[in-house]
């Protein structure tokens, strides 16, 4: 027996629902040869997508390795270029300083990109932007040769999005937002 008002289960001889309040009326007990209809409806559930499962994970893992990998490419970038000001200038017969100060900027500006891409990427899987699917994708697989934290991450990454189904999925989750 259940409440008209909001559902609730209700023990025989009730007069108000313990939940709601509202006067209980009864009813006449049904034929016994019938069985009882219920009338409340079926809970309604809810199947989830393998990429609606794993969407929210992979963009929060592409957050966290992103914000990691800021730190040494803002130690790479910025501090060799400190430190070469601090280092004297040895004369091997090789120019040390021309050498190292452009490699290590270069090596910086590689970790900060993939950062700030990485994070990109993971704000667009949170929001499912149309654009962040390709962009994750192409950072997972460039991130492969990364062992063994961006391996991991990149098998991660293209097994959820890899798939023609992936991509029906994940097109259907950016055009309604959720």
């Amino acid at each position: 027996m259940f409440c008209n008002n909001c559902g609730a289960s209700l023990t025989p001889g009730q007069n108000f629902c313990s939940k709601c309040g509202q006067q209980l009326v009864t009813a006449a007990p049904p034929p016994v040869h019938e069985p009882p209809v219920e009338t409340r409806p079926a809970p309604v559930s809810y199947a989830q997508s393998r990429v609606e499962k794993h969407i929210r994970i992979l963009a929060i893992l592409w957050l966290v390795v992103s914000i990691f990998g800021l730190i040494p490419g803002l130690w790479i970038f910025l501090g060799s270029r400190m430190a070469m000001h601090f280092m004297p200038f040895f004369h091997f017969g090789f120019p040390f300083r021309a050498f190292i100060w452009p490699l290590a900027g270069v090596i910086g500006s590689l970790f900060l990109v993939s950062a700030v891409l990485g994070l990109l990427a993971g704000w667009g899987l949170l929001n499912y932007r149309p654009w962040a699917r390709m962009l994750t994708m192409f950072l997972g697989a460039i991130g492969l040769i990364r062992f063994p934290f961006g391996t991991a991450l990149g098998i991660y990454t293209l097994w959820v999005l890899l798939p023609a189904d992936s991509e029906r999925e994940y097109d259907r989750l950016a055009r309604t937002g959720y």
